[in-house]
């Protein structure tokens, strides 16, 4: 995996004006790739992939916005979580004026305290022109 240093620009973060590292993403993988690449391995027809594929999307996606938490095996758990800005009284609190968003939390899958998706990585510094 590919990083940067980069400084921290925003005044209001208490890291203000450190540096850190981020990732440096290349490209972005089309569920087309992704699609093609399955085919591949398992031998179903890329018609098919993209079927399954699309359900299991459509299926994930409506469980996640009822609030459920979905586990898939040998990949994680996801689950939606609310931001929303904090009041001294519960009473003032309205949905549409002090939720900011929903985030998408991943968590990969861990056996025995090891999570499969992080072994093996090694990190590089992108050389910079």
């Amino acid at each position: 995996m590919k990083y940067k240093i980069k400084q921290e620009t925003k005044p209001t973060l208490k890291n203000f004006g450190k540096y850190k590292a981020v990732t440096v993403h290349e490209k972005t993988i089309e569920s087309e790739q992704i699609i093609k690449e399955t085919a591949l391995r398992t031998g179903f027809s890329t018609g098919n992939i993209k079927g399954v594929l699309i359900s299991i999307a459509e299926v994930v996606n409506s469980h996640l916005r009822d609030g459920d938490r979905v586990r898939l095996p040998d990949w994680g758990m996801m689950k939606l979580e609310i931001e929303s800005d904090k009041v001294d009284d519960p009473k003032e609190f309205r949905a549409k004026k002090h939720i900011r968003g929903v985030r998408l939390h991943f968590l990969p899958q861990s056996n025995d305290g090891s999570q499969e998706l992080y072994e093996n990585m090694s990190f590089e510094k992108e050389k910079q022109d």
